[in-house]
């Protein structure tokens, strides 16, 4: 596999990251996992098949130095990066009443100054190249504003980051691909939905989108569980 692409996720710990890295290693790719929980990306890194198949990178997205570190790591490791995932994410509850200061400000850490710098630290080197694919994790709640939801306002900025990037890169080959769930069965919840997609759903929009032909640059894929009203 010396020659498979390389895609980095953050995020990759569990939930749609974890399941986005079982799908492309089955389909040929290559792994940088990072995330906070260095003992569940170890674990995932060896189901995965070990150092030449999957590495582990602990990151706290919002983090610039580690966020570089991610990027250094896949490159040390396999000598290429040809794809980034921002997939890192907080979420909280409905009502500008709920939850604490603290946690609506490490949610918009983690949700759109994590993504940014996600975005800046895979960018430098898709530009060195010209070449690469940047992935960013959005959510139906960024397409529509949701009563009381600080969260949807969060996920309406990964749009808007994800829209101004494709702009920005538009005098090159690189590609951006903004993933849209619906409600997915993660531990994202405290109460885990029914009737919702599971995480292997939204790693086949994933595999889709990486999986085209270079002239091709999907913008958005929008995956909800069926009869999911808005």
């Amino acid at each position: 596999m010396t020659d498979s692409p390389v895609l980095l996720i953050t995020g990759a710990g569990s939930g749609i990251g974890a399941a986005t890295a079982r799908h492309v290693v089955t389909a040929g790719w290559r792994v940088a996992l990072a995330a906070r929980s260095q003992d569940m990306l170890e674990a995932l890194a060896s189901e995965l098949g070990g150092e030449d198949t999957a590495i582990s990178v602990k990151c706290d997205v919002t983090s610039w130095d580690d966020q570089q570190a991610a990027v250094a790591a896949a490159l040390e490791a396999f000598g290429r990066l040809d794809a980034s995932l921002a997939n890192a994410g907080v979420g909280a509850k409905r009502g500008f009443l709920e939850e604490t200061v603290e946690h609506w400000k490490a949610m918009i850490d983690t949700n759109v100054y994590g993504c940014a710098l996600s975005i800046r630290a895979a960018l430098t080197h898709f530009r060195g190249q010209n070449a690469g694919h940047m992935l960013l994790t959005g959510s139906v709640a960024g397409r529509r504003a949701l009563p009381g939801s600080l969260y949807s306002a969060t996920k309406w900025a990964v749009t808007a980051m994800g829209e101004g990037l494709r702009a920005e890169v538009a005098d090159s080959p690189l590609r951006v691909t903004l993933i849209e769930p619906g409600m997915v069965d993660t531990p994202f919840f405290d109460d885990r939905p029914s009737g919702a997609l599971a995480p292997d759903d939204v790693a086949r929009a994933v595999v889709y989108a990486v999986s085209q032909p270079a002239h091709v640059d999907v913008n958005e894929i929008l995956v909800r569980p069926v009869n999911q009203p808005l």
